[in-house]
């Protein structure tokens, strides 16, 4: 995660539109890393949470089933 946060603050400190010889290159907007970061973020988080309810799942035994 911490690639993704070195990104936005590179790209913070870039112009966000440059123009050169009649070409214009635009960046994107510092919202949608950030939205993306996020995004990632609850992704893991879900990943995660899946792992967790399979472990809980694979111990509940039946009552009397050992």
């Amino acid at each position: 995660m911490s690639a993704i946060s070195d990104q936005l603050a590179a790209e913070a400190l870039k112009a966000q539109t440059v123009s050169n010889d009649g070409v214009t290159v635009s960046r994107r907007s510092l919202t949608e890393l950030m939205e993306y970061e996020k995004h990632l973020a609850a992704k893991a988080a879900t990943a995660d949470m899946g792992a967790t309810v399979r472990g809980m799942v694979s111990k509940i035994v039946a009552p009397g089933g050992h």
